[in-house]
């Protein structure tokens, strides 16, 4: 049974294979909470949803995905080490961990679609 959506905020992401996605995602640990094509709702740590939608075959996805934006997460009581695991088990480009001026170890992680994940815990 699908969740009731609260109205807070989330983040949309224009995909090109939603079942490669959804496999990327679940695998880094997101939980998928609704699955009405062409949007999949997923949620990292029951506080951050995600929306992965195929667009209509007129509207063409190309160039690079995400220049400049970092899409963030609070690690989690998994750590940025296991994401980071997870993520290298999915093929996926990880760049990290590191830990930042401002007190924090980050990891950042490369989806399918070249959308970058940037997941945070404290230093």
């Amino acid at each position: 049974m699908d969740k009731p959506q609260t109205m807070r905020s989330f983040v949309k992401l224009l995909v090109t294979d939603a079942q490669a996605s959804v496999s990327f995602y679940e695998g880094l640990g997101f939980e998928r909470i609704a699955s009405d094509p062409p949007i999949l709702r997923l949620q990292w740590g029951g506080e951050s949803d995600v929306y992965l939608v195929s667009p209509p075959s007129s509207l063409k996805l190309e160039g690079r995905k995400g220049m400049g934006v970092l899409v963030g997460f609070r690690a989690g009581s998994d750590g940025v080490d296991a994401v980071a695991a997870k993520a290298a088990a999915l093929g996926a480009h990880v760049e990290g961990p590191t830990v930042q001026p401002w007190y924090t170890r980050e990891v950042v992680v490369t989806d399918p679609d070249g959308y970058r994940l940037n997941f945070i815990e404290p230093a």
